[in-house]
């Protein structure tokens, strides 16, 4: 081709598209359904064709990475697993050994689909950096970002990401490529880039991730944005971690502003490799999280002013194919300088994205000082979203951007998928995480995914890691009100579970909350659920049964409630203390679970499902915290036993007992002194609730 005459249009980007049909392979062994599978890469080719992209691009193929390369990252067993695993010695235990990993499975195609895609990215990466092209989009499975250095995981085989820096760092320093950013905005964490980074200065790692207080997958604590990196590392290694879902373009993009950019200024890198997963999308059935397809757009657009615009992109997560097709058409689409407008669906970041980005900024402004720039004043935020489904709905094809040559059968993952499936299961023994920072080395235990119950409750997972001073510092900031119909109507019983100690008729005393600060308000109110009295002693009150609600409502019954105003962060040591969760250390402090039971992602299924049985503590007596309604805009919250302990009262297998004198004497203190009733009244309606059955 001739060059350009001076004063024409400059050539088009050089833009590299890799495909090959033979990562396809890599599949189900029988063909069952599961959101990682082979129609992700054809959807994404169909509407890159469709929109004539890929004859716009050099289109290359995937080439095979030699095993040198990846043992870069990767142990030697761990290659020669994945190598033989498709091979006839494996046929009759490959099912098996795919269950002893996390979330992993393997057919007769997964090893040549696994060299292939750690390849393919070595292959675009090579060439961008040597100039022999602008820019290229790596289209691969199996995905890369959770495989760990000596196990697959989460979908993933080999690390295909970190074995390309490695490859471009270690083996051609002839490309001169000293500095690498690797950008992860994949939805999930991407654990095992950042382990094998994780002490190394010449790869700064970013990942903006669900966190959900350590709930979301992977679920490991180093997910935090306290984990900066060890060693000549320490500060190359970012965090953003979403307290919640529903985060869309306004988020990404105020994190893309105030940490990501002013960072990638200083750093200066050579070239940048995305770690580009698109189950963050708007759509998307595991992410539940917001961003358009322009959205991404402008996030990639933004990275084009660094490294001289060479950025590689290597798939990752994204499972609505109309979504994930939509997506990366509209990023191939800036990488040939492409003109798209960008308006924002919503314009406002979340209340706690701004949390989020301040917390990130103070842990890192050590090592980054353009991070100690003060922050803009009156950023118009929204607050949280009022419900967050665990696994998101494939979303409405109007929201995804309609895709006419997508077929219906492909066109977004079944809305039973999250039921039928093993999705992305979480470690099976238990995980320790390593301190760096302020953090402190914690142990996970598996958990399971919130499940819907046959009365409409809803279970919670068992908890996993969360670290207590980040959720306490967010669950600090939400007010809820707590509705006591027990004992602790009467306030100076329950200033006990907030300043600790212990009133008249009590045995032991509280611990107290570690927030010790009172209500900001005190209420009373009646709920159409029953009043009982169950069991037949506590250690704090003795011999007698206490107050339980029946979760169910039934409008002949009336039972008072005192409503007291505290924040989300003390209702859980409420709950924690009536739970018997509080232990007190040798040296006499009280010590209390590391994580909440009620975090921002249970208070949304807790007020679309109006209870929420907490399956972690579900052998305890208050595991059941039912919504009560609003009052001043804020969820009216109690806790009570769950309804199968309500049918073993009936049937007798637990007992149903009348309350101490000293139990009741406080009960009748707080009616009173709430101006409810008068003694006898008060009498009266606790005794009628201890003798009428259920």
């Amino acid at each position: 081709m001739a060059a350009a005459a001076s004063g024409s249009v400059p050539a088009a980007p050089r833009v590299g598209l890799l495909y090959d049909n033979r990562m396809c392979a890599h599949a189900t062994p029988d063909g069952e359904d599961h959101p990682e599978n082979p129609e992700r890469l054809r959807a994404i080719w169909r509407k890159l064709a469709a929109e004539g992209i890929a004859s716009r691009c050099q289109v290359l193929e995937a080439k095979e990475a030699n095993e040198s390369h990846i043992a870069s990252v990767h142990t030697q067993d761990h290659i020669k697993l994945m190598r033989d695993i498709s091979s006839k010695e494996y046929d009759s235990s490959r099912d098996d050994i795919a269950k002893g990993f996390n979330s992993i499975y393997f057919n007769e195609g997964s090893s040549e689909s696994a060299f292939l895609a750690a390849g393919s990215v070595i292959e675009v990466s090579e060439k961008v950096a040597a100039g022999e092209l602008n820019s290229a989009i790596a289209l691969v499975r199996p995905p890369g970002h959770h495989a760990e250095h000596d196990a697959a995981m989460g979908f993933c085989l080999f690390n295909n990401v970190a074995v390309a820096a490695n490859y471009l760092l270690n083996e051609r320093p002839d490309l001169c490529i000293k500095k690498i950013l690797i950008v992860d905005w994949d939805v999930h964490h991407g654990n095992g880039t950042q382990k094998m980074f994780y002490d190394d200065p010449r790869v700064l790692f970013f990942s903006v991730h669900r966190f959900d207080f350590g709930s979301f997958y992977p679920s490991q604590g180093d997910a935090s944005h306290c984990f900066i990196g060890e060693g000549a590392g320490q500060g190359y290694n970012i965090n953003v971690p979403w307290e919640h879902g529903k985060c869309g373009d306004a988020d990404y993009l105020a994190v893309w502003d105030h940490i990501l950019l002013p960072i990638a200024e200083a750093f200066d890198p050579d070239i940048i490799l995305v770690s580009a997963g698109f189950d963050a999308a708007l759509g998307d059935p595991l992410g539940g999280c917001c961003i358009t397809p322009n959205g991404y757009a402008l996030l990639l657009t933004k990275l084009l002013g660094f490294a001289n615009g060479r950025v590689v992109m290597a798939l990752e997560g994204g499972y609505n194919l109309k979504s994930i097709a939509n997506s990366v058409c509209a990023c191939a689409k800036v990488l040939l300088g492409d003109k798209f407008a960008f308006n924002a669906r919503e314009k406002r970041p979340f209340e706690s994205t701004w949390r989020v980005i301040k917390m990130v900024r103070d842990e890192l402004k050590t090592y980054w000082p353009v991070l100690s720039s003060k922050l803009p004043k009156n950023v118009p935020l929204r607050s949280a979203p009022l419900y967050i489904e665990p696994y998101a709905s494939s979303g409405s094809e109007s929201d995804v951007e309609d895709v006419d040559e997508l077929p219906d059968a492909v066109s977004s993952v079944d809305d039973g998928l999250s039921e039928r499936i093993t999705m992305l299961k979480l470690d099976q023994d238990n995980v320790a995480t390593k301190n760096t920072s302020s953090c402190t080395t914690v142990e996970q235990s598996p958990t399971d995914s919130v499940q819907a119950q046959n009365d409409g409750s809803v279970v919670a997972p068992t908890r996993i890691y969360d670290l207590s001073f980040t959720w306490r510092s967010a669950l600090s900031k939400v007010y809820v009100w707590y509705a006591s119909f027990g004992s602790n109507m009467w306030t100076p019983r329950f200033l006990c579970y907030i300043e600790g100690g212990k009133v008249d008729g009590m045995s032991i005393s509280c611990f107290g909350s570690h927030d010790t600060s009172p209500p900001r308000g005190t209420m009373w109110k009646n709920v159409p659920h029953r009043l009982f009295f169950g069991r037949s002693s506590t250690p704090c009150w003795g011999t007698g049964g206490v107050a339980f609600l029946n979760p169910e409502i039934n409008y002949n019954d009336k039972s008072y409630i005192c409503m007291y105003k505290i924040t989300l962060e003390q209702f859980n040591d409420v709950l924690f203390q009536e739970n018997r969760l509080v232990d007190s250390s040798e040296d006499g402090k009280s010590e209390f679970p590391d994580s909440p039971l009620i975090g921002l992602s249970e208070m949304e299924s807790i007020s679309s499902n109006k209870a929420l049985h907490l399956e972690s503590i579900k052998d305890s007596w208050y595991s059941n915290v039912l919504h009560l309604g609003e009052e001043d805009g804020l969820p009216i919250l109690t806790m009570t036993c769950p309804s199968t302990d309500v049918a073993r009262h009936k049937s007798g297998e637990l007992p149903l007992a009348p309350p101490s004198e000293t139990y009741s004497a406080t009960l009748i203190k707080g009616l009173v002194e709430g101006k409810q009733l008068d003694t006898k009244e008060a009498a009266n309606y606790i005794n009628d609730a201890a003798v009428r059955g259920l």
